[in-house]
């Protein structure tokens, strides 16, 4: 049989083993792993690692922009960068859209600003607010998000209207009933905001100003108590949860007593918490406010603990822009909170989990790949597996380089990762065996991506 593409020569990372073997490619789909093949393409992939393209759970694509947020990112640059990161899945969060995804109608808007801009595929992250209880949930179901998202910290500008907002506890207990109905899993932030926001405004009143000062308004009981919460509300609902961005080994740890007492509960964490820790944030500067906070280096320690022993389940980026004017102030307090990192997913943390800590292949590509896309039933996707679609990575290990800000594929071109040495490099992205990046040819110039729907089941 003649095949479309066969990959040679590398080091191929099944769920189980890392192995030489050649992959033939088919229609888009992983159709044999062996040898001798023959095809129409042969990719030469001597001294590199194949792996499945990264599935990113957790990416602001901030589209569409509604004339307000235009400026921020959008379909084309964040795509363009999973792309040359080695991703080739995203959901996209319902917030920090103009409007957010709420309803029916928000979402139509969505599927109407993404067509014909994706680089890489793409699902919905639909949303849970106070405001969507009387019907806005089911018409999201219906239309095909793949799952929800929650908020427990304060979020959205109440100026818009059109922002998403946190949930009071009634409103989260409501939305998750109707939410298990769908049988479609909740993400949840997860940050106790009556506390927060008071030791927030109380340390600015006395004139903090710093990073390091808006870090310590952001305890890990406070991470801690709101996951507890969230875990025994689904208990008492039947929802199905997932924790975004845990910060604290305290955090995971509070996940996995929770999945030890019968909670359908799992949780991520991002590279920045892996990767920086509060002694560099005021000389970094705002572009590495998040929230939660990054914290120090004996909690970033223990961090590494629960992603080895398999607490954590998946990592993703939580890449979060906006216009460098929005992080460009003295006051850490009133800087926006997000860090853009997705272009820097893969290659970041298989240097420091990898060539750094020992992780195994097969684990790397669990939390990079396979878990999350099991969790949120892409099906296809995440795993090179028979049938499967053809979406991988091509890492370099062991070849350093230093990111420089015009290699960014990001509408606003700055990152905390700027300036550092990454010690590995994705040197080609393949989604359903077309390249869609590659160190020879850059990113494509054609759209090859899809839109992921999940409609509710019948």
């Amino acid at each position: 049989m003649n095949y479309d593409v066969v990959i040679t020569n590398g080091l191929v990372v099944f769920d189980n083993e890392a192995t030489k073997a050649d992959i033939a490619i088919k229609d888009g789909k992983f159709a044999a792993f062996g040898s001798n093949f023959t095809a129409d393409k042969t990719i030469d992939a001597t001294d590199l690692i194949v792996v499945p393209g990264k599935v990113d759970s957790h990416v602001h694509i901030n589209a569409p922009g509604g004339g307000v947020r235009d400026d921020w990112e959008g379909f084309v640059t964040a795509t363009s960068a999973g792309a040359k990161g080695g991703i080739t899945t995203m959901l996209q969060m319902p917030c920090n859209q103009i409007p957010a995804t709420t309803d029916g109608k928000s979402f139509e808007a969505v599927l109407k600003e993404a067509d014909g801009k994706l680089k890489v595929d793409v699902g919905q992250t639909g949303g849970l607010e106070p405001q969507n209880l009387n019907g806005g949930i089911c018409e999201q179901d219906k239309q095909g998000v793949v799952n929800y998202k929650a908020f427990l910290g304060t979020t959205g500008d109440k100026d818009l209207q059109v922002d998403l907002y946190n949930c009071d506890d009634y409103s989260l207990y409501t939305g998750m009933q109707q939410i298990a109905k769908t049988g479609k899993i909740l993400i949840m932030h997860c940050e106790n905001a009556p506390i927060t926001d008071q030791l927030g405004k109380k340390a600015h009143q006395m004139g903090a100003r710093k990073l390091s000062e808006f870090v310590a308004t952001r305890p890990v009981f406070t991470e801690v108590e709101a996951i507890e919460r969230a875990c025994l509300f689904a208990k008492e609902t039947g929802c199905r949860i997932h924790i975004v961005h845990v910060s604290s080994p305290e955090g995971a740890q509070a996940v996995a007593d929770a999945r030890k007492n019968g909670v359908d509960v799992s949780c991520e964490t991002c590279n920045h918490y892996l990767y920086f820790d509060t002694s560099e944030l005021d000389e970094i500067g705002n572009i590495a406010k998040c929230t939660p906070p990054i914290r120090d280096k004996e909690n970033q320690n223990g961090l590494w603990e629960k992603v080895f022993d398999g607490s954590i389940n998946f990592i993703v980026s939580d890449h979060s822009p906006a216009p460098l004017s929005l992080k460009q102030t003295d006051d850490a307090f009133t800087a926006w909170g997000g860090i853009g990192s997705v272009q820097n997913d893969v290659d970041v943390f298989f240097d420091e989990a990898v060539q750094k800590r020992g992780m195994s292949l097969t684990q790397f590509v669990a939390l990079n790949s396979s878990n999350s896309a099991k969790r949120f039933d892409l099906k296809g996707k995440g795993s090179i597996r028979l049938g499967y679609d053809a979406d991988l990575a091509f890492i370099k290990p062991n070849a350093p380089y230093v990111l420089k800000a015009e290699d960014l594929e990001y509408r606003n071109k700055f990152s905390p990762y700027v300036g550092r040495t990454i010690g590995c490099q994705v040197v080609r992205t393949l989604l359903r065996g077309e390249e869609i990046y590659s160190q020879e040819n850059g990113v494509c110039k054609g759209f090859k991506g899809k839109f992921i729907l999940h409609p509710a089941k019948d």
